[in-house]
C-alpha cells in the first residue's frame, strides 16, 4: 500500500530532512509543491487535504492556520511547531513517553511532534514522576547543550561564516527571560507541577543534543538510591528500540572524563545515563536533535499512525 505524505514548510531544517527520510520509502508517494505556489492558500489547501499524512514545519501560526485549511477526517497532520503540544485534542508525539501512547498515536489524526530540548528532558525525567520516585511538586532544574542547526536557516548561516565571528566561538546560554518555548510541554508530558529552571545552551558544533537533570537524593522518595533511579529507567524503557538505558555511572564516559554530546548523531535512538555520588544523581540525556529531537521522530509516529514497522527509514 501506497500512502500520501505532505510536507508543509518543505524548505525548512526540518522538513528537508523529513524528505531526505522519505526519499528511500517505496511506500510513500511524497506529494510536492511548485516553488512559486508555496505561499498559495489554495493550493497548500488542496496538497494538504490529498494527503494520507501531512507534516506541518511551519511557525506557529501558520501551523494553526494549516489545520484550519483541512477540512476532511481522514488527513492526519504531524505538527513539528510548538502550537499544539499541549494542545487538547492532539496526541503528543512521543511513543515512548508511556503505555498507551502508541495507541493515541495511531488513533489520532491530529500529532504534535515533541521539541528537541523538550524530548531529552522527557524521557529522562518521566519514569522517575511515574514510578513515584519524583514527586510531583518537585523544583527541577535543567541546562541542555545544542549544536546550532536546532536555530534553523538563520542561524545555520550565522554559524558558518568564515572566519566565523569571535562572539559565536564560544557557547552560548540563551533562554534568559526563563520563558522558553519548550517549558510547558516539559510540564505537562513529564507530570511535574511547575516546568523546571531550563538554561539550554547553543554551541559551535552542528547538531548533537545533551540534556542534564541534577538531583539531590533528598528531592526523591525517602530511601530512594540511584539504583532505584536508574531501575525505573530500565523498567519504563524495556524493550524500546530507539531508546539506550546506559549502565549506572557508564564506566565508558567515567573513564573518557567528558560527555560526548554528539554520540547519538545521524540516528533516532537517545542515550540516558544516571550518574551518581552518594548523595547527588545526575541524569542525563542525548539524542540528535534534528533525528529524534525533530524529523526522526517526526517520521516514527507517521509510522506508528500508518500501522507500518515503527522503524522503517530510521536507525
Amino acid at each position: 500500500m501506497t500512502f500520501k505524505v505532505f510536507v508543509d514548510g518543505q524548505e525548512g531544517t526540518t522538513g528537508l530532512r523529513i524528505h531526505e527520510y522519505l526519499a528511500a520509502r517505496k511506500d510513500i508517494e511524497v506529494l510536492k509543491i511548485d516553488a512559486d505556489k508555496r505561499k498559495d492558500p489554495a493550493e497548500r489547501s488542496r496538497l494538504l487535504n490529498a494527503a494520507d499524512v501531512a507534516f506541518l514545519c511551519l511557525p506557529d501560526a501558520a501551523s494553526r492556520e494549516a489545520a484550519f485549511m483541512v477540512n476532511n477526517d481522514r488527513t492526519c497532520l504531524i505538527d513539528a511547531s510548538t502550537a499544539h503540544r499541549t494542545a487538547p485534542g492532539w496526541a503528543f508525539g512521543l511513543p515512548e513517553l508511556a503505555k498507551g501512547q502508541r495507541g493515541a498515536i495511531q488513533a489520532s489524526k491530529r500529532i504534535s511532534n515533541p521539541g528537541c530540548h523538550s524530548s531529552a528532558f522527557i524521557l529522562a525525567v518521566r519514569p522517575l514522576v511515574d514510578a513515584g520516585l519524583l514527586p510531583k511538586d518537585a523544583a527541577v532544574s535543567a541546562t541542555s547543550i545544542t549544536g546550532y542547526s536546532g536555530g534553523g536557516k538563520s542561524m545555520i548561516a550565522d554559524y558558518e561564516q568564515q572566519p566565523l565571528p569571535a562572539h559565536l566561538q564560544a557557547p552560548r546560554p540563551y533562554g534568559l527571560a526563563l520563558k522558553h518555548k519548550h517549558l510547558p510541554e516539559m510540564a505537562a508530558h513529564t507530570g511535574l507541577a511547575t516546568p523546571p529552571v531550563f538554561q539550554p545552551i547553543v554551541s559551535t558544533f552542528y547538531k548533537g543534543l545533551a540534556v542534564s537533570v541534577p538531583l539531590h537524593l533528598s528531592q526523591l522518595k525517602a530511601g530512594t538510591t540511584p539504583e532505584a533511579v536508574h531501575a525505573a529507567l530500565a523498567a519504563h524503557y524495556e524493550g524500546e528500540r530507539f531508546i539506550n538505558v546506559k549502565p549506572l555511572r557508564d564506566a565508558a564516559t567515567l573513564e573518557a572524563g567528558f560527555f560526548d554530546v554528539q554520540a547519538c548523531n545521524d540516528t533516532n535512538r537517545v542515550d540516558l545515563f544516571v550518574f551518581a555520588s552518594d548523595t547527588q544523581v545526575l541524569l542525563m540525556s542525548r539524542l540528535d536533535n534534528l533525528g529524534k529531537g525533530a524529523s526522526g521522530a517526526a517520521v516514527q509516529s507517521m509510522n506508528v499512525h500508518l500501522g507500518v514497522e515503527e522503524s522503517l527509514g530510521l536507525v
